[in-house]
Protein backbone atom coordinates (compact mmCIF):
# COMPACT_ATOMS: atom_id res chain seq x y z
CA UNK A 1 0.00 0.00 0.00
CA UNK A 2 1.06 3.17 -0.84
CA UNK A 3 -2.00 5.05 -0.26
CA UNK A 4 -4.57 4.82 2.60
CA UNK A 5 -8.08 6.21 2.33
CA UNK A 6 -8.98 6.42 6.45
CA UNK A 7 -12.52 6.85 6.32
CA UNK A 8 -14.70 5.28 3.59
CA UNK A 9 -18.00 3.78 2.90
CA UNK A 10 -17.87 1.26 0.47
CA UNK A 11 -20.37 -0.83 2.85
CA UNK A 12 -22.62 1.88 1.68
CA UNK A 13 -25.70 1.00 -1.32
CA UNK A 14 -24.12 3.64 -3.26
CA UNK A 15 -21.81 0.73 -4.26
CA UNK A 16 -24.51 -2.53 -4.61
CA UNK A 17 -23.48 -2.37 -8.55
CA UNK A 18 -19.41 -2.46 -8.23
CA UNK A 19 -18.17 -2.65 -4.71
CA UNK A 20 -16.07 -5.30 -5.57
CA UNK A 21 -14.58 -3.47 -8.93
CA UNK A 22 -14.39 0.01 -6.68
CA UNK A 23 -12.06 -1.79 -4.24
CA UNK A 24 -9.64 -3.95 -6.71
CA UNK A 25 -9.52 -0.16 -8.26
CA UNK A 26 -8.43 0.75 -5.09
CA UNK A 27 -6.09 -2.10 -4.53
CA UNK A 28 -4.20 -1.85 -8.35
CA UNK A 29 -3.52 1.76 -7.08
CA UNK A 30 -2.16 1.14 -4.02
CA UNK A 31 -4.80 2.12 -2.20
CA UNK A 32 -5.38 0.35 1.35
CA UNK A 33 -8.95 1.81 3.33
CA UNK A 34 -10.95 1.84 6.29
CA UNK A 35 -14.60 1.08 5.58
CA UNK A 36 -16.64 2.52 8.36
CA UNK A 37 -19.63 1.52 9.62
CA UNK A 38 -22.27 3.83 10.55
CA UNK A 39 -24.84 1.57 12.64
CA UNK A 40 -24.85 -2.23 13.58
CA UNK A 41 -25.89 -3.52 9.97
CA UNK A 42 -23.44 -0.93 8.18
CA UNK A 43 -20.79 -1.94 10.90
CA UNK A 44 -21.61 -5.96 9.99
CA UNK A 45 -20.87 -5.43 6.41
CA UNK A 46 -17.38 -3.71 7.11
CA UNK A 47 -16.04 -6.21 8.99
CA UNK A 48 -17.59 -8.78 6.08
CA UNK A 49 -15.38 -6.63 3.67
CA UNK A 50 -12.24 -6.40 5.51
CA UNK A 51 -12.63 -10.32 5.62
CA UNK A 52 -12.64 -11.02 2.37
CA UNK A 53 -10.10 -8.15 1.00
CA UNK A 54 -6.20 -7.80 2.40
CA UNK A 55 -6.27 -4.21 1.48
CA UNK A 56 -9.90 -3.42 3.70
CA UNK A 57 -9.95 -2.81 7.75
CA UNK A 58 -12.98 -1.94 9.49
CA UNK A 59 -14.18 0.30 11.66
CA UNK A 60 -17.47 -0.01 13.43
CA UNK A 61 -19.77 2.14 15.25
CA UNK A 62 -23.31 4.59 15.23
CA UNK A 63 -23.08 7.74 13.84
CA UNK A 64 -24.66 10.25 15.95
CA UNK A 65 -27.28 11.25 13.17
CA UNK A 66 -28.50 7.66 13.81
CA UNK A 67 -29.14 7.90 17.36
CA UNK A 68 -32.32 9.33 16.76
CA UNK A 69 -34.67 9.85 14.08
CA UNK A 70 -32.37 11.37 11.17
CA UNK A 71 -32.15 12.72 7.51
CA UNK A 72 -32.51 9.46 5.37
CA UNK A 73 -29.70 9.15 2.78
CA UNK A 74 -30.36 7.12 0.06
CA UNK A 75 -26.59 6.81 -0.57
CA UNK A 76 -26.49 5.46 2.50
CA UNK A 77 -29.52 3.57 3.66
CA UNK A 78 -31.15 2.96 0.31
CA UNK A 79 -34.81 3.55 -0.90
CA UNK A 80 -38.18 1.52 -0.58
CA UNK A 81 -38.33 0.12 2.65
CA UNK A 82 -35.22 1.12 4.77
CA UNK A 83 -36.76 4.04 6.00
CA UNK A 84 -37.02 2.60 9.34
CA UNK A 85 -33.08 2.36 9.71
CA UNK A 86 -32.67 5.79 9.93
CA UNK A 87 -35.31 6.03 13.39
CA UNK A 88 -32.84 5.50 15.57
CA UNK A 89 -30.36 2.80 16.97
CA UNK A 90 -30.17 2.41 21.01
CA UNK A 91 -26.61 1.27 21.03
CA UNK A 92 -25.79 -2.31 21.88
CA UNK A 93 -22.49 -2.75 23.67
CA UNK A 94 -22.53 -6.57 23.49
CA UNK A 95 -23.37 -6.76 20.41
CA UNK A 96 -21.11 -3.86 18.71
CA UNK A 97 -18.03 -5.81 21.52
CA UNK A 98 -18.84 -9.10 19.96
CA UNK A 99 -17.97 -7.50 16.55
CA UNK A 100 -15.13 -5.35 17.74
CA UNK A 101 -13.11 -8.60 18.58
CA UNK A 102 -12.78 -9.14 15.11
CA UNK A 103 -8.73 -8.62 14.66
CA UNK A 104 -9.96 -7.35 11.34
CA UNK A 105 -11.75 -4.55 13.25
CA UNK A 106 -9.01 -1.92 13.95
CA UNK A 107 -10.86 1.64 15.56
CA UNK A 108 -14.53 2.27 17.10
CA UNK A 109 -16.76 4.66 15.43
CA UNK A 110 -17.98 6.85 13.35
CA UNK A 111 -19.05 7.87 16.97
CA UNK A 112 -19.07 11.30 18.33
CA UNK A 113 -21.63 14.90 17.89
CA UNK A 114 -23.09 15.89 15.51
CA UNK A 115 -25.42 19.18 15.85
CA UNK A 116 -26.08 20.04 11.81
CA UNK A 117 -29.64 18.72 11.70
CA UNK A 118 -29.90 18.70 15.08
CA UNK A 119 -31.45 20.57 17.85
CA UNK A 120 -31.04 20.59 21.86
CA UNK A 121 -33.00 17.39 22.42
CA UNK A 122 -31.05 15.39 21.05
CA UNK A 123 -28.00 16.66 22.12
CA UNK A 124 -27.95 14.28 25.22
CA UNK A 125 -29.23 11.18 23.09
CA UNK A 126 -25.59 11.52 21.07
CA UNK A 127 -23.98 12.30 24.44
CA UNK A 128 -24.97 9.21 25.99
CA UNK A 129 -24.38 7.13 22.68
CA UNK A 130 -20.40 8.58 22.32
CA UNK A 131 -19.66 7.95 25.80
CA UNK A 132 -20.63 4.79 25.46
CA UNK A 133 -18.49 4.10 22.49
CA UNK A 134 -15.51 6.22 24.09
CA UNK A 135 -16.08 3.02 26.92
CA UNK A 136 -15.94 0.25 24.06
CA UNK A 137 -12.42 1.84 22.85
CA UNK A 138 -11.18 1.95 25.87
CA UNK A 139 -12.17 -1.99 26.65
CA UNK A 140 -11.54 -3.20 23.31
CA UNK A 141 -7.74 -0.67 23.22
CA UNK A 142 -8.90 0.73 19.60
CA UNK A 143 -8.71 3.68 18.77
CA UNK A 144 -11.58 6.18 18.00
CA UNK A 145 -13.05 7.97 14.44
CA UNK A 146 -14.52 10.71 15.49
CA UNK A 147 -17.24 12.59 13.32
CA UNK A 148 -17.86 15.82 14.82
CA UNK A 149 -19.79 18.29 13.11
CA UNK A 150 -20.80 22.21 14.13
CA UNK A 151 -24.86 22.81 14.21
CA UNK A 152 -26.15 25.36 11.62
CA UNK A 153 -27.38 27.72 14.11
CA UNK A 154 -25.69 29.84 16.00
CA UNK A 155 -23.23 28.18 18.48
CA UNK A 156 -25.30 29.42 21.09
CA UNK A 157 -28.39 27.82 20.13
CA UNK A 158 -26.90 24.26 19.77
CA UNK A 159 -23.62 24.33 21.20
CA UNK A 160 -20.05 23.87 20.01
CA UNK A 161 -19.96 20.22 19.11
CA UNK A 162 -15.91 20.38 19.16
CA UNK A 163 -15.87 21.65 22.73
CA UNK A 164 -18.58 19.42 23.96
CA UNK A 165 -16.66 16.64 22.30
CA UNK A 166 -12.91 17.34 23.58
CA UNK A 167 -15.18 17.50 27.28
CA UNK A 168 -16.31 13.96 26.90
CA UNK A 169 -12.78 12.68 25.62
CA UNK A 170 -10.79 14.14 28.53
CA UNK A 171 -13.16 12.84 30.77
CA UNK A 172 -13.56 9.45 29.67
CA UNK A 173 -11.01 8.35 27.19
CA UNK A 174 -7.62 6.21 27.44
CA UNK A 175 -7.88 6.25 24.01
CA UNK A 176 -6.66 8.40 20.77
CA UNK A 177 -8.03 8.75 17.51
CA UNK A 178 -8.73 10.46 14.30
CA UNK A 179 -11.06 13.33 13.88
CA UNK A 180 -12.36 12.37 10.36
CA UNK A 181 -13.04 14.97 7.91
CA UNK A 182 -12.01 17.95 10.35
CA UNK A 183 -14.03 21.25 9.79
CA UNK A 184 -12.63 23.78 12.37
CA UNK A 185 -10.26 26.27 12.81
CA UNK A 186 -6.30 26.28 13.78
CA UNK A 187 -7.57 26.99 17.24
CA UNK A 188 -9.46 24.38 17.45
CA UNK A 189 -7.43 21.74 15.80
CA UNK A 190 -4.46 22.48 18.42
CA UNK A 191 -6.76 21.32 21.17
CA UNK A 192 -7.30 18.41 19.37
CA UNK A 193 -3.45 17.70 18.52
CA UNK A 194 -3.01 18.01 21.92
CA UNK A 195 -4.69 15.47 23.68
CA UNK A 196 -2.73 13.25 20.74
CA UNK A 197 -5.78 12.89 18.04
CA UNK A 198 -4.82 12.98 14.60
CA UNK A 199 -6.95 15.26 11.73
CA UNK A 200 -8.16 13.76 8.62
CA UNK A 201 -8.72 15.84 5.88
CA UNK A 202 -11.04 14.86 2.05
CA UNK A 203 -11.17 15.75 -0.91
CA UNK A 204 -13.00 19.18 -0.17
CA UNK A 205 -8.84 20.45 0.51
CA UNK A 206 -8.99 20.33 -4.23
CA UNK A 207 -11.80 22.76 -4.27
CA UNK A 208 -11.47 25.18 -0.96
CA UNK A 209 -8.82 26.69 1.21
CA UNK A 210 -11.25 26.87 4.19
CA UNK A 211 -8.51 23.94 5.75
CA UNK A 212 -5.42 25.25 4.22
CA UNK A 213 -4.33 27.16 7.52
CA UNK A 214 -4.86 23.74 9.66
CA UNK A 215 -3.54 21.98 7.06
CA UNK A 216 0.03 24.00 6.90
CA UNK A 217 0.41 24.45 10.59
CA UNK A 218 -0.58 20.99 11.67
CA UNK A 219 2.53 18.41 12.26
CA UNK A 220 2.91 16.17 9.30
CA UNK A 221 2.82 13.24 11.55
CA UNK A 222 -0.16 13.85 12.47
CA UNK A 223 -2.65 14.05 9.33
CA UNK A 224 -4.41 11.62 7.52
CA UNK A 225 -5.99 11.50 4.41
CA UNK A 226 -9.52 10.12 3.43
CA UNK A 227 -12.58 9.93 0.59
CA UNK A 228 -15.70 10.09 2.94
CA UNK A 229 -16.80 7.84 0.12
CA UNK A 230 -19.58 8.36 -1.71
CA UNK A 231 -19.66 11.65 -0.80
CA UNK A 232 -17.20 15.16 -1.70
CA UNK A 233 -15.06 13.81 -4.35
CA UNK A 234 -12.21 15.46 -5.33
CA UNK A 235 -11.10 17.59 -8.42
CA UNK A 236 -10.85 16.90 -10.82
CA UNK A 237 -13.23 14.10 -10.43
CA UNK A 238 -16.15 16.47 -9.53
CA UNK A 239 -19.95 15.13 -10.51
CA UNK A 240 -18.86 11.62 -10.14
CA UNK A 241 -19.37 9.17 -7.46
CA UNK A 242 -16.19 9.12 -4.93
CA UNK A 243 -14.17 6.17 -4.13
CA UNK A 244 -11.23 5.53 -2.23
CA UNK A 245 -8.96 5.69 -5.42
CA UNK A 246 -8.89 8.96 -5.37
CA UNK A 247 -7.22 9.22 -1.97
CA UNK A 248 -4.27 9.73 -4.03
CA UNK A 249 -6.00 13.60 -4.69
CA UNK A 250 -6.37 14.38 -1.32
CA UNK A 251 -2.49 13.69 -0.38
CA UNK A 252 -1.66 15.29 -3.54
CA UNK A 253 -3.37 18.61 -2.03
CA UNK A 254 -2.07 18.25 1.24
CA UNK A 255 1.43 18.08 -0.08
CA UNK A 256 0.46 21.47 -2.53
CA UNK A 257 -0.70 23.44 0.37
CA UNK A 258 2.42 22.65 2.69
CA UNK A 259 4.94 23.04 -0.15
CA UNK A 260 6.53 19.13 0.00
CA UNK A 261 6.93 16.55 -1.79
CA UNK A 262 4.65 14.55 -2.69
CA UNK A 263 6.32 11.05 -2.15
CA UNK A 264 7.40 12.40 1.22
CA UNK A 265 3.88 13.34 2.24
CA UNK A 266 2.37 10.36 0.73
CA UNK A 267 5.23 8.04 3.09
CA UNK A 268 4.26 9.76 6.25
CA UNK A 269 0.50 9.63 6.17
CA UNK A 270 0.86 5.85 5.27
CA UNK A 271 3.53 5.97 8.06
CA UNK A 272 0.63 7.66 10.38
CA UNK A 273 -2.25 5.60 9.51
CA UNK A 274 -0.62 2.74 10.40
CA UNK A 275 0.63 3.81 13.65
CA UNK A 276 -2.57 5.10 14.49
CA UNK A 277 -4.79 2.10 14.06
CA UNK A 278 -1.41 -0.48 14.91
CA UNK A 279 -2.12 -1.73 11.31
CA UNK A 280 1.35 -3.82 11.36
CA UNK A 281 -0.03 -5.43 14.13
CA UNK A 282 -3.44 -6.13 12.45
CA UNK A 283 -3.92 -10.12 11.38
CA UNK A 284 -3.96 -10.26 7.27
Amino acid sequence: MKYFDSHTHTNFVAYNEDREEVILRAKDAGVGMNVVGTQLDTSKAAVALAERYDNVYAIIGLHPVHTTKSYHDVQELGVGGKEFTSRGEVFDMAAYEALGKNPRVIAVGECGLDYYRSDASTKSVQKDAFIQQIDLANTLKKPLMLHIRPGLRSLGEVGNAYEDALELLKAHAKVKGDVHFFAGDWNTAKKFLDIGFTLSFTGVLTFTHDYDEVVKNAPLDMLLSETDAPYVTPVPYRGKRNEPQYVQEVVRAIARIRGEDVEKVSAQIMFNTKRVFAIDKTSQ
